[in-house]
């Protein structure tokens, strides 16, 4: 299982105390996050894609490039790369060449965005979003995985002979994840490719979320992947976490109640007995995040929003502090615990290139020893933090 932070890089004011963090503070801070996640000894970094305020996170290439300087092995991902108002080409290029950079520690999640207005600014109509996402996925993976393509489709111009540049680092393509919060075409197009589905797991309660897995996990099987249960499936979640909950409720009740993305809404009570979040001591994000796997399934990736609705960073930091001493020994204990003996390995680099060279596909390939570390035509539909 891999286990790290996510973010969808708001900048929101404390309400607190009225401080509101400048550009270049949230920017540097990532940094400063992504380096405590990899010394609590969390696995996975990712970060959003916006072009609107109040969000910041504009090149997350560029950033991932910044942090895997400045850390050594975590995987450096996405919350969502925009595959509808990006180039394909541009997409298999950046993460082509941050993979490089990254010595393979990279992989990334695409959806369609949450903000209409995106659109237009990059020159596209929302009223293709499906068929640009269908399009596009399927050049970026041609483009990944072959060296010459001649191409032609209705959204960009054609390509003749063209070899996207670097290459794949090993000839292995960075994993891709689709990420969704309600469409089911993106299980779809996930399941068709052998990529992986992610599922934002925030805002809805756990039966929305398992009616898109089930989807994903059943036509994972149909196109000849691998078993449902062997599906790569990430999930979100959040959390604030205090030594006892009353206190935890009593400091983030202010920032929930203002955050931009669910402020303004459902009392804090309510979405924490709804949704995904746990707000409360160590114990209860141990035993909540627990029952994801009994709701869900066996999954691959577990993934915390947690520096967002204003939360300073040394808030931030002090609660990934608290993650690393009482629930990540916890929940990883647990997690080996609970895996099938035939359950594949969470995707990374390492492991895609074992498959690659035994010939087999990602979900079929055997999983490493006890104590090992590992570090055509496509369907109509898609999309993706994720869905528009």
């Amino acid at each position: 299982m891999q286990i790290g932070i996510f973010s969808v890089s708001d900048i929101t004011t404390d309400p607190t105390n009225g401080t509101t963090p400048t550009e270049h503070e949230r920017i540097k801070a990532w940094g400063a996050i992504a380096r405590k996640v990899e010394e609590i000894g969390m696995d996975v970094f990712a970060v959003g894609e916006h072009h609107n305020r109040p969000f910041f996170s504009s090149s997350p290439t560029t950033t991932l490039a910044h942090i895997a300087a400045q850390t050594e092995r975590i995987i450096l991902s996405t919350a969502t790369t925009l595959i509808t108002t990006n180039d394909p080409v541009k997409i298999a290029e950046d993460f082509s060449m941050l993979q490089h950079l990254a010595d393979g520690r990279v992989d990334l999640v695409l959806g369609r965005g949450n903000t209409a207005p995106v659109y237009p600014w990059f020159g596209k109509n929302i009223q293709d979003s499906v068929e640009l996402t269908v399009e596009n996925v399927h050049l970026l993976h041609r483009l990944w995985n072959e060296d010459s393509v001649t191409w032609q489709g209705k959204f960009r111009t054609p390509l003749q002979n063209f070899t996207s540049t670097p290459r794949p680092l090993d000839d292995v393509a960075p994993f891709v994840w689709h990420g969704s919060i309600r469409t089911p075409q993106v299980a779809e197009i996930a399941a068709y490719y052998g990529d992986g589905f992610f599922a934002n797991n925030i805002f809805w309660p756990k039966e929305h979320y398992q009616q898109l897995i089930s989807l994903y996990r059943e036509r994972f099987e149909h196109y000849g992947h691998g078993r449902a249960d062997q599906a790569f499936v990430g999930l979100g979640g959040q959390f604030y976490m205090a030594k006892n909950s009353q206190d935890a409720v009593r400091e983030f009740r202010p920032y929930f109640d203002n955050a931009p993305v669910y402020g303004h809404g459902p009392s804090l009570e309510d979405f924490t007995a709804q949704t995904p979040l746990t707000v409360g001591s160590p114990q209860e994000v141990i035993e909540k995040t627990l029952t994801f796997q009994e709701y869900f399934g066996d999954y691959h990736r577990q993934l915390f929003l947690v520096d967002h609705a204003g939360l300073p960073l040394k808030t931030v930091l002090n609660q990934l502090d608290m993650f690393g001493e009482h629930v990540l020994p916890e929940l990883r204990a647990e997690y080996a615990k609970r895996k099938p003996a035939d359950h594949p390995d969470a995707p990374t680099h390492e492991t895609l290139k074992a498959a690659k060279a035994a010939g087999v596909k990602p979900a079929m390939a055997k999983s490493a020893p006890e104590g090992q570390a590992t570090d055509g035509v496509a369907p109509a539909g898609a999309g993706g933090e994720h869905d528009a």
